[in-house]
């Protein structure tokens, strides 16, 4: 049913990504899919890596411990953008692009009043994807 599943992380808080990416593993346990753990970073630097390069080691690093802890073997994919806190949503939906992802496992928050105003990351990108989306809380 599902050969590649992303799952997006937020390396600032990857605790928060913990129940997407157990529930992926679960997943591609079920339908033997690989699984991609996305990250999206400036092409600035963050308060993560210096730079973009730096990003990616940090991601890899990320991907191959989970890995362990997971039973699988996780790939890493990132994406540099140019004005993340605009653009973080696009990115991630290019990302999905780029890896030829059929299904996104992603965490999401609890929705909350200020949603109505400026909906989650979760939401949009759920709304604007061309693949299944997972939204876990």
């Amino acid at each position: 049913m599902y050969d590649r599943i992303a799952v997006p992380v937020d390396l600032a808080h990857p605790d928060r990504s913990e129940k997407a990416l157990k529930s992926a593993a679960a997943l591609s346990r079920s339908f033997s899919a690989d699984v991609i753990v996305v990250g999206v970073t400036s092409a600035l630097g963050s308060e993560v890596a210096g730079d973009p390069k730096e990003f990616a080691n940090r991601l890899a690093e990320f991907a191959n411990e989970r890995s362990g802890a997971l039973g699988l073997d996780l790939r890493s994919h990132v994406v540099i953008s140019h004005e993340m806190e605009v653009e973080v949503d696009q990115e991630l939906l290019r990302a999905i692009e780029e890896t030829g992802a059929d299904l996104i496992v992603m965490a999401s928050h609890a929705p909350k009043l200020t949603d109505l105003l400026w909906p989650s990351n979760g939401g949009r990108v759920a709304s604007h994807a061309r693949i299944s989306v997972m939204l876990v809380r």
